[in-house]
């Protein structure tokens, strides 16, 4: 069936596992490189959908958009209407630690926020969630066998990208929960999988570092953010 973001009216053409970056160039860009026999199933709004093969493994990748809000409504969807059961967020992070640098691939445990989408969602007022055990595993494993340093620790989805100068950091008090980067998506994507009874976690690369101010081009991104695909697709063999 066709919901009101994905036209998608053929079950067939989505697989059951799900890589969703934020970019629709980029979900175009992972299925032109990684996967073979390449259909795309979703272009509304922009918002690219692809189903291919990755070493005979079925896969599909699609973009999410930015924030919690429209990662909440595609991933509700392809978790609802489309049969899917598990989707990695593979996406870009600020490290809010020094020793947490650039390109570092990091693993989320769980996710801290500041949203009321779960809340909203009648999941839970809890303000973390946790991402998938079984699906880190495999991703941990996939990290040991292809000699990827993998770092696993609690980040932030935050709804603000900008925040007022004159307003005070909050960075030391995440680090002392253990927080150690910040995205934009994670805990609404968690707290779908969580009321849909689906599994999902997220992995990311560390674009930029708020403490030392180390910053990576959109060129430089899109070079090194192999190393977290091929982690995500070898994880889901």
């Amino acid at each position: 069936m066709s919901t009101p973001h994905i036209e998608l009216n053929d079950l067939t053409k989505i697989a059951s596992s799900v890589l969703m970056p934020g970019d629709p160039l980029r979900a175009k860009w992972i299925a032109e490189t990684f996967l073979t026999d390449v259909i795309q199933f979703n272009s509304v709004r922009n918002i690219l959908g692809y189903t291919g093969y990755y070493k005979g493994k079925k896969v599909s990748v699609m973009a999410s958009g930015m924030g919690m809000p429209s990662i909440g409504i595609y991933s509700y969807e392809l978790y609802k209407f489309y049969n899917v059961e598990n989707i990695i967020r593979i996406g870009s992070a600020g490290s809010y630690d020094r020793d947490l640098k650039i390109y570092d691939v990091v693993l989320a445990k769980r996710a801290y926020t500041d949203s009321t989408y779960a809340k909203a969602m009648g999941v839970t007022g809890a303000k973390n969630l946790s991402s998938n055990r079984f699906l880190n595993q495999k991703i941990k494993d996939a990290a040991y066998e292809l000699n990827i340093r993998l770092v696993e620790c609690n980040i932030h989805s935050s709804d603000n990208f900008y925040y007022d100068e004159k307003a005070p950091s909050k960075i030391d008090q995440l680090m002392a929960k253990g927080i150690r980067c910040v995205e934009m998506e994670s805990f609404a994507l968690f707290a779908n999988a969580l009321s849909l009874r689906k599994k999902a976690t997220c992995l990311l690369t560390i674009s930029d570092n708020l403490i030392t101010h180390e910053a990576t081009t959109s060129e430089e991104r899109q070079s090194h953010f192999k190393e977290m695909v091929v982690l995500a697709l070898e994880s889901l063999l």
